[in-house]
């Protein structure tokens, strides 16, 4: 049997990975109650880490007390994220039935006043389908769904307990460990400074116009902001059914949506880019198919951590000269190829 030729062995490699990446997908759709929860300890741990080798090296506290330290530290930001999260989902299933009615009122209206045009856009028919929309079961399946991640947070403290406990100190870590652990620390903290402040301002300026669930929507402002560029449009965008209905005035309308949309694109594209520095080096495309992928294996958890796995990915491809190329293309940067001149004898890389 003749050996197989250069290109037909790279051939045979790229279909493994293409079948084990479909067959992980594969797994990790099927295991995401417990993988989801993984990650978040994951990351969780990657934040917390630092504070736990402070208290170790510096302080001198017994590994035991630094993890507990950090554990406490932990459940007080998911109690923290859990009550917003509950008073979002809350206010979300309350005022379904409120913003129904109003809707249902409005339509009347836009619909009596075609009717004395005798103009027939099929009112009749589209009044009856506002009727029995189901708000409060959308708005129901809504909160389910939030507090089901909130739920979950037991089963993080559990992973990151044990992530804590066996993490090695600061000293050790080197490599590609090292660099996911300071590139997706970075990302984290800066995500969360950058969230906080953009849910601060749009509660104000939402406050300042006077709409009605203001403070809902400066919370959904927070979460949605962890998710790449789909998430500060879908922020943005929240409150112009509630203004629609709130307000008799355009101008109102348009404030609630401009103002805290210049805030987002202030904050997403001016601040955040000067804190993150080169940040996790991934093309614009790329986040929003990562986005798109990992919303297909775990819903909305997967949205939120899109990028961070995304970026890890991309740094363990980059590690092997077989899946060097398509983490330059994660980066947006032009692929390595192999020459003709070097590919069947050496099969070294060079920038074409």
């Amino acid at each position: 049997m003749s050996p197989l030729t250069f290109e037909q062995s790279r051939l045979t490699t790229f279909s493994l990975v293409v079948l084990a990446s479909f067959a992980i997908a594969v797994a990790l759709h099927f295991t995401q109650l417990v993988m989801v929860p993984f990650v978040l300890a994951i990351l969780l741990a990657n934040l917390l880490g630092p504070g736990v080798d402070f208290l170790i090296e510096r302080l001198r506290f017994p590994r035991a007390l630094a993890v507990f330290v950090a554990i406490l530290v932990a459940l007080g930001i998911l109690t923290l994220l859990g009550l917003l999260m509950s008073v979002s989902a809350r206010g979300m299933v309350t005022s379904a039935p409120i913003y129904q009615a109003r809707l249902e009122a409005a339509f009347a209206d836009w619909r009596s006043f075609l009717d004395r045009m005798n103009f027939d856009m099929g009112q009749a028919t589209l009044h009856d389908a506002v009727q029995q929309l189901p708000l409060s079961q959308w708005a129901g399946n809504a909160a389910g769904k939030v507090l089901g991640l909130v739920t979950s947070g037991l089963l993080v403290l559990v992973f990151l307990i044990f992530i804590l406990t066996g993490r090695r100190t600061s000293a050790e870590r080197v490599g590609l460990y090292g660099e996911m652990d300071s590139k997706i620390r970075r990302y984290i903290v800066t995500k969360i400074l950058t969230s906080a402040t953009t849910g601060i301002l749009v509660t104000l300026i939402l406050l300042a116009f006077g709409l009605q669930l203001a403070v809902v929507f400066g919370i959904l402002a927070f979460f949605l902001n962890f998710i790449p560029n789909l998430g500060s449009v879908i922020a943005t965008l929240l409150p112009l059914p509630v203004a629609l209905i709130q307000y008799e005035s355009l101008w109102p309308v348009i404030g609630v949506v401009a103002i805290p949309g210049a805030v987002q694109l202030t904050i997403g594209n001016g601040v955040e880019p000067v804190l993150m520095g080169r940040g996790l080096e991934l093309h614009p495309l790329v986040i929003l198919l990562g986005l798109l992928f990992w919303g297909l294996l775990w819903g909305v958890a997967g949205m939120f951590l899109a990028a961070p796995l995304t970026a890890i990915l991309r740094l363990v491809l980059e590690r092997f000269d077989t899946t060097r190329p398509v983490a330059e293309l994660m980066a947006g940067k032009m692929p390595l190829v192999l020459t003709a001149s070097s590919s069947v004898q050496t099969g070294t890389w060079n920038r074409q």
